[in-house]
């Protein structure tokens, strides 16, 4: 896993965002936070999505998915806008059948929020990304809630 190059949404250096890793990344010129987006397989999803330090929304979708399409830039964005608060884990359910049995995915995009390997919020089909970022935050806030 090498990662994927993020550009700084505040001071345009191009970073190495690793697809799994400790802490939250950072840009490496003006330590803010960077949008994490990162795909996971059948293989690969205990280390990017379960052991993540943030919390993870997870986007279980298929190529073929016209609404999955339309749903990723909003998913993108709701990453940039919380930088830092929690990370964007995209599956492909056709290259990740058992992912797609264990979560029971009846339709796509089937969205999930985990946080310590939990699934703590779930929600089928595309939204606009002020949904998505509602729905976000409000379960985000519940986890801090329950934490602090």
């Amino acid at each position: 896993m090498s990662g994927e190059i993020v550009v700084c949404p505040h001071c345009g250096r191009r970073n190495r965002v690793p697809a799994a890793a400790p802490g939250v990344p950072r840009c490496g010129n003006c330590h803010q936070p960077l949008p994490w987006i990162a795909d996971a397989t059948d293989a690969t999803f205990a280390a990017v999505a379960e052991q993540s330090a943030l919390p993870v929304v997870v986007d279980l979708w298929a190529a073929w998915c016209g609404p999955c399409r339309m749903v990723t830039p909003a998913l993108e964005q709701v990453a940039r806008d919380l930088a830092g608060k929690l990370k964007l884990v995209k599956v492909d359910v056709d290259a990740a059948p058992m992912l797609s049995r264990r979560f029971d995915v009846k339709a796509v995009p089937t969205l999930l929020i985990m946080h310590d390997g939990k699934v703590l919020a779930r929600k089928s089909g595309a939204a606009p990304a002020p949904a998505l970022r509602q729905w976000a935050e409000t379960t985000l806030a519940g986890i801090r809630s329950s934490t602090g």
